[in-house]
This record gives C-alpha cells, structure tokens and sequence, in this order.
C-alpha cells in the first residue's frame, strides 16, 4: 500500500543543475561576474551595513552594568503557606514545588503572610521575610 503511494502532480520539481556546461546555468552558475558574492563564502554578515558606522556603535552608551552582581530566585513569604506545620523549606524543596528554577541562590521576600510554623533555609532573607517568620514561631536559617 506505501508503495503506492506518490506525490501531486507539480509538488516535486528537479533542482536546479549549476555548472554543467555553457547550456544552461554554467560558467558563472547564475553567480554574476566577479565580485565578494560571486565567491566561496563570500557573504556579508547580516548586521554588516556597507562599512557606515553600525547602528550598535552609534547609539549613546548610559550607566553601568555589573558582572559581580548576584542574582536571586526569589520566594515571597505568602508561597509558604504551601507547606505544612513543622516542616523544614530547603531551596531544594522549593524546587520541587516549582518555586524556584535551583540554578540561582534563594532569596525569601516579605511580600504576603505566613500561617504556618517553618523552619526556613535559604541563602539570604530581607529583614521583613525574617521577622514574619520569626513571629509565627519559625526559625529562618542561612545557607
């Protein structure tokens, strides 16, 4: 039955047959005359704009960036209530909820309330997230 099977009519077209004789698309092979594009690799970048200053250099360059930044997964103290009574929240924990992504430090935020009694364990706390923990009895410890 597969063998059979066979394309529309006009949906398979031969290619195109380059140099092969003065006939038909030979010598320059449709390239043109000499030139950067008739050549082997001989392609512009695509960002390259015809040797006018690039768009990236004329823009004007503001502030600082820096490289030693730490960045954080961030939790807000609300995404606690998640868990229950007496349990231990480990960034791994977190991970496992789909809290955090584990590739980044955990960072908990104060953002919201907490109804459970935890022991947190992360990297850094803001001062709120440590004193709403600490409050309903918690404890919040540092990595």
């Amino acid at each position: 039955m597969l063998n059979k099977l066979i394309p529309p009519e006009g949906a398979v077209k031969d290619r195109k047959r380059l140099g092969r004789g003065p006939g038909c698309h030979g010598k320059t092979s449709g390239k043109g005359h000499k030139g950067q594009r008739s050549r082997s690799g001989g392609r512009v970048s695509p960002w390259f704009e015809g040797g006018q200053t690039p768009l990236k250099m004329r823009t004007p360059k503001r502030g600082f960036r820096s490289f030693q930044k730490t960045l954080f997964d961030i939790v807000n103290v609300k995404d606690l209530n998640n868990f229950k009574d007496g349990e231990v929240v480990t960034p791994e924990e977190l991970v496992k909820l789909g809290f955090v992504s584990g590739k980044k430090p955990v960072k908990i935020l104060g953002d919201g309330d907490i109804n459970t009694t935890l022991t947190v364990r992360a990297h850094v706390f803001s001062k709120e997230a440590k004193r709403k923990i600490e409050e309903r009895g918690g404890k919040a410890e540092i990595l």
